[in-house]
């Protein structure tokens, strides 16, 4: 161990440090505004109405961020994670940006949640700092990872979970390790300053009873990840569908494209009969560990979110995937013979994880938010939810390093958007 291993060292650990600490404190106010908001729309449904007025006024802000990055703006999650590539700039107004229009849609009644602009914000931090120190090209991309655990972290209190979760997100089936450092460092320092700092509480789920080990057990927590599985996919090919034909339509104005979805969702509300679908939708979740909520809340929440995400607006998916995947955990309850809160539990993360192509990071999500309970069945639900989702998911820019099965013929290198494109 020479010189330059000492002084590398010291140096990611202060830009996680770093990192971390700012990244935990612009966390901490996404979420006290989120839960402000949120409470104001709640006591004030009537708020839904304005939703399209608020899509054209957030579609005008990113169409005016800038003439050539109007359109990469746009990209969100996937704009970091190309920039973690190195196949793309990240902005640092993105972040900004991001939480702006995350307190409009939120405010406003589009079904979104939180991690999204916290990665993103993340992002943007991480970005600062490698311009503000110029950084070395090398350790650029590290850091951008930093900044994504540091979001994670601080986003839902998992501190462990983000740090895998920002060496897992950019590419399917690698971990890069190389920004372990700073990912683990980022991670801590975002949480604790959130929690600890701050004092912002995140949101306890509890797991009453955990089903007995059997073969059974096993074979119905194999059987519902499956379910899980195909149902995150669902989510996705119908989110990245809307997108696609959106912009087609529009021929990719923004504005017009919220204006649009607001009014959508400003339909669905009425049509359903109930604001249980707007904005984050937390009581509900909260809910389907404890008492039966409506069968088909699991689609409806999904139908509200792909119109959502995929005309313009903006926030996070996570949270959304959480209720689509308890709520539907919940419904399976009157089938399927294990305890309520467990069935819940598993949807949640299993949901989550499907979706987000990241397996080691949603087991290690179940093992914080409910101590260690059912850590075989998280286990082997995450690894079976991966296999089954096939190579699809939340951000079309993930790259397939190495493909989830051969099964699949599905070759090195390609994006999951080239690879879907490729299979039409």
């Amino acid at each position: 161990m020479n010189k330059t291993f000492w002084l590398t060292l010291l140096t990611w650990i202060f830009f996680g440090i770093m990192i971390g600490a700012i990244v935990g404190s612009a966390t901490a106010l996404l979420l006290t505004v989120n839960d402000h908001l949120g409470e104001t729309r709640e006591n004030r449904p009537w708020f839904v109405l304005f939703l399209p007025l608020a899509g054209l006024a957030l579609g005008y802000l990113y169409m005016k961020a800038g003439t050539s990055a109007g359109n990469e703006l746009y990209k969100g999650n996937n704009l970091v994670i190309e920039s973690v590539q190195g196949k793309g700039k990240m902005l640092l107004r993105l972040g900004p940006l991001v939480y702006l229009g995350t307190f409009m849609t939120i405010l406003f009644g589009g079904s979104t949640g939180r991690e999204g602009a916290a990665i993103q914000m993340g992002g943007s931090v991480a970005e600062a700092v490698n311009k503000l120190f110029k950084v070395k090209l090398i350790d650029t991309r590290i850091l951008l990872m930093g900044g994504i655990s540091a979001g994670f972290g601080a986003a839902f209190g998992t501190p462990i979970t983000a740090a895998i979760f920002g060496m897992e997100m950019a590419s399917l089936g690698r971990l890069k390790f190389e920004a372990l450092v700073p990912c683990l460092v980022a991670s801590f320092v975002g949480h604790y300053t959130t929690e600890k700092f701050w004092h912002v509480e995140h949101e306890k789920f509890i797991i009453a009873t955990v089903p007995e080990v059997s073969a059974l057990t096993f074979s119905k927590v194999i059987l519902l990840a499956i379910v899980f599985s195909l149902v995150s996919v669902l989510y996705c090919q119908l989110r990245h569908g809307i997108h696609k034909l959106s912009e087609k339509y529009t021929m990719k104005n923004h504005t017009v494209r919220a204006f649009v979805g607001g009014l959508i969702i400003v339909a669905l509300t009425y049509i359903i009969g109930s604001y249980d679908y707007n904005g984050r939708g937390l009581d509900m979740l909260e809910d389907s560990f404890t008492q039966d909520v409506p069968p088909y809340a699991f689609l409806a929440k999904l139908v509200f979110t792909a119109v959502t995400m995929g005309m313009g607006f903006v926030g996070g998916e996570a949270i959304p995937l959480f209720f689509v995947g308890a709520t539907l955990g919940n419904t399976l309850h009157a089938f399927i013979d294990l305890p309520l809160s467990f069935l819940a539990a598993l949807g949640m993360i299993v949901t989550f994880g499907g979706g987000a192509n990241t397996p080691i990071a949603a087991f290690l999500l179940g093992v914080e938010m409910f101590n260690g309970k059912g850590i075989e069945f998280f286990f082997v639900a995450c690894l079976t939810s991966y296999l089954f989702s096939g190579h699809h998911g939340l951000w079309p820019s993930q790259t397939i390093y190495e493909p989830k099965s051969r099964l699949y013929g599905v070759r090195k290198g390609e994006t999951i958007k080239r690879t879907e494109e490729m299979k039409e």
